[in-house]
């Protein structure tokens, strides 16, 4: 099993596709990097003068004006029928404060854990293409016919594949990922603010790395599986298009309650450590009138994990299956 992985992983690594991928991600790697270098950018002289002056500006009718406000805020909250909100809330002015004004530095710790999440989702679909591409090719060509005359064992050659796949887009990932994460901290360091990236911060940031790492793997084994379930990339690759727009678009978008068991949400409860999504809640008050109000709910990390492994072990014996049973002609 370990001498046919090898093999299937130098046989993976020698495809165009992947060295396309390869040079596909390098490239995405890079432009968020300069994304990022342009959005941490601090304001130039010109326009730092201008948010002073409007700061000033701001603070002199602050001062000037605030009591007077407030006073006809509280005459106009004593006017309101009950139930009435809160006085605190109506009726607030706070000063404005020199931060408010203008572009706010960058900060590390706040916008590190966006990128990863979203630099997990290049690397899953990279891998998962790549995957399929890696499988789906051979029964295309007819060539995995030919490779189990040399190995008749199916379950064997399926193994290795997944395995191959697995495992080689791990340190693809690894490097990837830790590029964007040092390569922002030296930007930020620079041009922002990362004087509060504490060990937690970082170690935080590590799991999640590592979470993305082990995602990317299980799409480039799961692209595997559905490359031999439809025999062809293109057919996997529409598969996974129409689910994301039907299942994750339109069937998410009107069934808000359904959203815990759709794979995205999922994938990020798990690489995010507990996932935030919202749904539409709605009641008839004591008045008669009709109410709705977005209520925010929690996916755990541990309703993210169980789905993932779930889907994968039982995709994983479907294409097993499959494989041990299909013609391969």
């Amino acid at each position: 099993m370990i001498r046919l992985t090898k093999v299937e992983l130098r046989r993976l690594l020698a495809r165009r596709l992947t060295a396309a991928g390869l040079v596909g991600l390098f490239l995405i790697t890079i432009l968020l990097l300069v994304a990022t270098y342009f959005e941490a950018r601090p304001l130039s002289a010109a326009e730092q003068l201008q948010a002073q002056q409007q700061y000033e500006m701001a603070h002199k009718d602050w001062v000037d004006h605030s009591a007077e406000n407030l006073r006809l805020c509280e005459a106009d909250w004593a006017k309101q029928p009950d139930p009435k909100p809160k006085l605190e809330e109506m009726c607030t002015y706070p000063e404005p404060r020199p931060e408010d004004f203008g572009k706010p530095p960058t900060i590390f710790a706040e916008i590190m854990p966006e990128l990863l999440q979203g630099s997990s989702y290049f690397l899953a679909f990279a891998a998962f293409l790549i995957g399929a591409s890696f499988f789906g090719a051979e029964f295309s060509s007819g060539a995995i016919g030919n490779w189990l005359t040399f190995e008749p064992r199916r379950l064997r050659v399926y193994g290795s594949k997944l395995l191959a796949a697995a495992t080689g887009f791990v340190p693809i990932a690894a490097v990837v990922l830790a590029s964007i994460l040092l390569g922002t901290f030296v930007i930020v360091t620079r041009l922002g603010d990362s004087s509060n990236t504490t060990g937690k911060v970082w170690g935080d940031l590590t799991a999640i790395g590592g979470r993305a790492v082990l995602t990317t793997a299980l799409a480039a084994a799961l692209g595997c599986i559905v490359g031999l379930l439809l025999r062809h990339t293109a057919a996997a690759i529409g598969v996974v298009m129409a689910y994301l727009v039907l299942a994750e678009g339109v069937f998410a978008a009107f069934l808000e309650k359904a959203q815990p068991w759709l794979i995205k949400l999922n994938f990020d409860a798990f690489v995010r450590h507990d996932a935030q999504y919202y749904v539409t809640e709605c009641k008839t008050g004591a008045d008669g009138s009709y109410l709705c109000d977005y209520v925010q709910k929690t996916l755990s990390f541990e309703h993210g994990a169980w789905y993932l492994a779930i889907f994968t072990v039982v995709l994983v014996l479907l294409g097993g299956w499959v494989f041990h049973r299909r013609d391969v002609n």
